[in-house]
Parts: C-alpha cells; sequence; structure tokens
C-alpha cells in the first residue's frame, strides 16, 4: 500500500515539475518581452523564481525515490553484490534520516501546535515564540513567505515516504538469494 502510494505520489510530483518548468519558461519569456518594450514586472522574476524552487524540490524527491540520484559508483561497482546491497541500504537509511530531520526542523520552524494554542493569532503567536515566519511579505509579490516556504515540509514528508518504502525494498533485497552470474559471464 505504502509503495503503490510512493509510487503515485512520486507520479505527481513529476508532473507538477513539469508543469512549474514549464511556467519558468514562460515567465521568464514574458519578463524577457516586458524588459525589451522598456517596462519590467517585476513580481515576474520573484515568481520565476519561487517557481523553480518547487519544481527542483518537488522533482528531487521523485528522482530519490527512483533512486536515479546522480552517483559516484567507482567503488560500489567493485564491490560483491551482498556488499552493494548493503552500500544501497546505507544509502537509503541516510535518504530517510535526512528526511526525518529536515520534517523534525520543519515542525520547529512552522510551530503548528503554538500557533494552535495562540488561537491561530499571528501577533500572540509571535510574542509567545519570538517566531516570525507568518510575518515576513515576499519582496514584490505582496504574499506571506511561509506560504512559499511550505514546499520544504511537503519536500520532507514525501522524501520520508519514498525513503522509508525505498528502505523497505532494500531490506527486503537483502533476505533474497545473490544471482549465481558473475562479472566474467557477462563480460563473455
Amino acid at each position: 500500500m505504502l509503495t503503490r502510494l510512493s509510487d503515485r505520489l512520486a507520479k505527481g510530483e513529476e508532473i507538477a515539475a513539469a508543469a512549474l518548468a514549464a511556467a519558468v519558461t514562460l515567465l521568464i519569456l514574458v519578463n524577457v518581452a516586458f524588459r525589451a518594450a522598456g517596462s519590467p514586472i517585476y513580481w515576474i522574476s520573484e515568481l520565476a523564481i519561487y517557481a523553480m524552487i518547487w519544481m527542483t524540490l518537488l522533482i528531487a524527491s521523485a528522482v530519490l525515490k527512483r533512486r536515479q540520484g546522480i552517483a559516484v559508483t567507482l567503488f560500489t561497482d567493485l564491490l560483491p553484490t551482498s556488499f552493494q546491497r548493503l552500500v544501497g541500504l546505507f544509502v537509503d537509511l541516510m535518504v530517510a534520516g535526512f528526511a526525518l530531520v529536515l520534517l523534525v526542523l520543519c515542525w520547529r520552524w512552522y510551530q503548528p501546535l503554538g500557533l494552535w494554542q495562540a488561537g491561530f493569532d499571528v501577533q500572540a503567536f509571535q510574542g509567545e515564540t519570538f517566531n516570525f515566519i507568518y510575518a515576513e511579505n515576499t519582496s514584490t509579490l505582496g504574499i506571506k513567505k511561509f506560504w512559499v516556504w511550505l514546499i520544504l515540509p511537503w519536500f520532507a514528508a514525501s522524501l520520508l515516504l519514498h525513503g522509508l518504502v525505498n528502505l523497505g525494498q532494500a531490506l527486503g533485497d537483502l533476505g533474497r538469494p545473490i544471482p549465481r552470474t558473475t562479472r566474467e559471464e557477462v563480460a563473455r
């Protein structure tokens, strides 16, 4: 069940990232046209930056779910298959661990329980916690920055789900027998 959820989530993230990539391209082209006409629209640049950040984090989660991240495998390729599986397990453990730490940090940063205890009164929340996350506006768009930053908890939660699914698969692979095919047989 979690594997299907992870697969569907990764597919949705890929679609959203592709849409954001198209939006970034369109925003930049519109901005170039208006700048060439002598009347730049400054909020377009900021929106393009935020769209690119969201695109990057969405696709990063999907790429790590598929274990397609950039890696130097010079050393691991020389290891026996059993050790390669252990290295893969370690990598999946590190990805899940990073995601968990990031999720905890996002929870501490947003402090949703503190905001709830303050009755969703931002002024009271700021006075009690000295956390001004809900007060800061973007430079030109005029929206609260916490809306833009919501991609970080999303990324952390998504990556944690993908990392746990990959970790479960890696643990399952440890119990499977290693095929008898050797590198020499494959080379022939």
